[in-house]
């Protein structure tokens, strides 16, 4: 053990605070050095001596695998790392209320060298990607000058900031003709227990691609952690618990279609309007309402308003912006079918030059009209993200709050902005009028800000 393993902080009262950090303690040392003081009350140090000499294997093959201690499992983590996957395979890994991680992003990267997911593997289906793609790569192309047009540089703007704010505008335009099949990268970070819990859902997932990823990570994990119980027969998370292990790998199984895409958002919204459904207690709204009057922008209300009730939202929105929704993952946030059926967001078609316009309603229409394979969840991959889907959320009062306040800003994409201050608009009317709400209401959605959040090598 390293003198730079822990760093100790004592106060005068004789507490102390103790960081332990060393790249060569894995998770399940770490967790194992957690659980020890559940058994002991002796200093971390001392722990973290026994860790070393006896090592964390046994430790967790008789108390989180053999007793189902999950608590132990919570407090080791990882990080698994997902290449060339699907934009559906993506959302699948990210449905998951304590996801965390990175994934690539379409207002940066230019997308038309990426790898395509083709699961028909016919000549059909490669030249319906590949027309989605030519046509993303034209788009790319002329793109920009129609944004210079549209939004002439002021004299106030430095040029470098500007032609930013014009590639991010150009890259949120054209990534609506990009298929769901198109490839992402994104990270997942985890602790051991929700590893366990997810991919027991997504090994069961209706889409072949998210499967075999399951299987995969379950495979790098048990040969990682092999003292952790992560193999592909154990659908319930921890292997060989408890005599009713196979019983609940039966439920997954029964269950599993439900999980993974909601049957009912489908049925049509009238006149293509946005619902908000409040369900609140109003004393307990009341005994907030210090909080909920005085609160400043850019502050978080604390998670006990929760109690107050909830917020279900409905609303039709393009599949590349409730990519952006589906971020926020404190509250419900069923994952859709992209079927085809609500319709393609005009807007992105709207913002393209007049040359490109009618090529593109084309392509829409055929995509709708010649549908590659009746299997409906076969048939996402071909689908633009243009495509409109229900959205169906639930939020508590402080997640619906901080959700609306962030995502009305003038930097957030066009199209879920929208839809945003419309909701918020209906949320102010059915709650109290001393819950306040900090939107950007601004009409003007051109915002230098757009090109300001990459990330940039340093040195």
């Amino acid at each position: 053990m390293s003198d730079e393993t822990v760093t100790v902080k004592r106060l005068s009262s004789g507490a102390s605070v103790r960081l332990v950090d060393d790249e060569d303690l894995g998770p399940e040392a770490i967790a194992m050095l957690q659980a020890l003081y559940s058994r002991s009350d002796a200093s971390v140090e001392q722990h973290l001596s026994e860790v070393l000499a006896n090592g964390s294997a046994k430790f967790m093959q008789s108390f989180y695998v053999g007793y189902n201690h999950k608590s132990i499992a919570d407090c080791g983590s990882t990080t698994l790392f997902f290449e060339n996957v699907s934009l559906l395979a993506a959302k699948a890994i990210q449905d998951w209320p304590l996801y965390s991680g990175q994934e690539t992003s379409t207002r940066f990267l230019n997308m038309s060298e990426r790898p395509l997911v083709d699961p028909i593997g016919s000549a059909a289906s490669a030249e319906r990607m590949a027309s989605w793609m030519s046509f993303y790569e034209k788009a790319v192309a002329a793109v920009p000058d129609e944004v210079r047009r549209k939004y002439p540089r002021r004299e106030n703007e430095p040029e470098s900031k500007y032609e930013a704010a014009v590639k991010a505008r150009t890259f949120d335009i054209c990534r609506g003709f990009l298929p769901a099949g198109i490839t992402t990268q994104l990270s997942w970070h985890s602790n051991l227990h929700q590893l366990h819990d997810h991919l027991a859902w997504l090994r069961r997932h209706p889409l072949y691609e998210v499967r075999d990823l399951a299987e995969a990570a379950l495979s790098v994990l048990a040969e990682r952690y092999p003292s952790s119980g992560f193999n592909s027969t154990a659908g319930a998370g921890v292997s060989g618990v408890t005599e009713g292990q196979s019983d609940r790998d039966r439920w997954l199984d029964d269950v599993a279609d439900l999980y993974a895409y909601d049957p009912d958002l489908h049925e049509p919204i009238m006149n293509d309007r946005s619902i908000a459904i409040a369900n609140y207690s109003v004393p307990r709204l009341d005994k907030y309402k210090i909080l909920l009057e005085s609160r400043p922008r850019g502050a978080v209300l604390p998670h006990f308003v929760s109690d107050a009730g909830q917020v279900r939202l409905q609303f039709d929105l393009d599949f590349g912006s409730f990519r952006d929704i589906q971020r926020h993952r404190n509250g419900v946030c069923r994952m859709p079918l992209i079927e085809g059926r609500l319709g393609f967001e005009s807007w992105y078609i709207d913002e393209l030059p007049e040359s490109l316009r009618e090529k593109a309603r084309a392509l829409v229409r055929t995509s709708r009209d010649q549908p590659l394979t009746r299997n409906l969840i076969e048939a996402q991959y071909y689908r633009p993200l243009g495509e409109r889907v229900r959205c169906d959320l639930t939020y508590s009062l402080p997640a619906l709050l901080y959700v609306l306040e962030i995502r009305s800003q003038k930097h957030v994409h066009p199209t879920l902005r929208r839809r945003v201050l419309e909701v918020a608009s209906q949320v102010r009317d059915l709650l109290p009028q001393y819950v306040r709400m900090h939107l950007d209401l601004d009409p003007n959605d051109w915002d230098l800000r757009r090109g300001q959040q990459d990330i940039h090598r340093v040195g």
